[in-house]
């Protein structure tokens, strides 16, 4: 499979990657909705009714697949589009002139990269565990996806790191959701300020979201 990405043409994998990013850009307003749930004050009741709709709903269960391959596919096609970039420019100039890329789509891949190394972490803490690949801490239950939430986050440096992880999504968004709409050829005078204001406040506005929640953890219980 990864032979014939890497000769598929340019448009071709840039189109299949836009669209893979924006289903994971839906999903990710999806995951922040029942993380928050982690902030009421019902001791976990609201945020394990969402777990368990998560885990037991059969059309659910089939989108968990289409998500791991939406994050696959990503990835992937991410990784061969900045290799051939690579390959294309094998000598950088002593001295660079100005760039028309952005600050964000110059570190793309850097950024894509961390939440990659997010994207492992966060698995084996929570994903693999229901999996039974990875055992949950001592004396939580394998279901107890609410206690293996807690405890993570009243680790200061877990936290922390999480808080920091979440900026670097935000950096990654930022350019993500503008230029996935670029390539499917939403690049009008009349669309791209309005994406670009959504985008803004989108790549503000989730990984804040997401950010509360250690935050709260941290300074409020």
């Amino acid at each position: 499979m990864g032979n014939k990405l890497f000769f598929y043409s340019s448009i071709t994998k840039k189109i299949v990657m836009a669209l893979a990013g924006l289903f994971l850009i839906s999903f990710l307003v999806v995951h922040l909705g029942i993380n928050l749930l982690l902030l009421s004050d019902d001791g976990g009741a609201a945020f394990m009714v969402g777990v368990e709709f998560m885990t037991t709903n059969p059309l659910v269960k089939i989108m968990e697949y289409v998500l791991l391959g939406g994050f696959a596919i990503h990835i992937l096609i991410g990784v061969i589009i900045q290799i051939q970039n690579w390959m294309a420019r094998p000598v950088r100039y002593k001295v660079e002139g100005y760039s028309h890329l952005s600050f964000f789509s110059k570190y793309m891949i850097h950024t894509g990269a961390i939440i990659f190394i997010f994207l492992c972490i966060h698995f084996t803490n929570f994903y693999f565990v229901k999996l039974g690949i990875v055992s949950p801490p001592e004396g939580v239950g394998k279901e107890d996806f609410y206690q293996m939430a807690t405890l993570l986050f009243a680790d200061r440096f877990y936290a922390i790191l999480y808080i920091v992880l979440m900026i670097f999504l935000g950096f990654h968004l930022h350019h993500a959701f503008q230029s996935a709409f670029q390539t499917l050829g939403l690049n009008h005078t009349k669309y791209t300020p309005f994406i670009k204001t959504v985008g803004t406040i989108y790549s503000i506005l989730v990984p804040l979201g997401f950010a509360s929640i250690p935050l709260v953890f941290i300074f409020i219980r």
